[in-house]
């Protein structure tokens, strides 16, 4: 019994520990959009995957999406790659398969419906 509680203790420990050194993981400014405004979105794991939530919008009065997932089910894949998950473009309303490459403090974050394709550059914040 005491050997199954110390496994899963490390087990939780571990998985823990890896979430918490996420590379993506913080708060990351958006590109100014073409009304001027931008998001902050916070990026932390969800489960094995990366969630992005909408923390703070500035330049627009739209505040009503704050707290909104923007972003959904990012698979990490190593070397600051990331894959398989969704983001939601609110100027558009439109949801994109999306994928993301991390390279210091800048996100590329992109994503795509059918042909279209968009991307943005996002700075870290924290």
């Amino acid at each position: 019994m005491k050997k199954t509680l110390f496994a899963t203790a490390t087990l939780v420990t571990a998985l823990s520990s890896a979430a918490i050194a996420e590379p993506a993981a913080g708060r990351w400014k958006t590109e100014t959009g073409e009304t001027g405004g931008y998001l902050h979105v916070d990026i932390a794991p969800c489960g094995a995957k990366l969630c992005g939530t909408i923390a703070k919008v500035v330049g627009n009065a739209n505040t009503s999406i704050v707290g909104r997932q923007m972003i959904t089910g990012m698979s990490p894949k190593g070397g600051g790659k990331y894959s398989g998950g969704k983001i939601w473009a609110p100027d558009v309303d439109k949801t994109y398969r999306s994928k993301m490459q991390l390279s210091g403090n800048t996100l590329k974050v992109s994503g795509c419906v059918g042909p279209i394709c968009r991307s943005q550059n996002w700075t870290r914040l924290q």
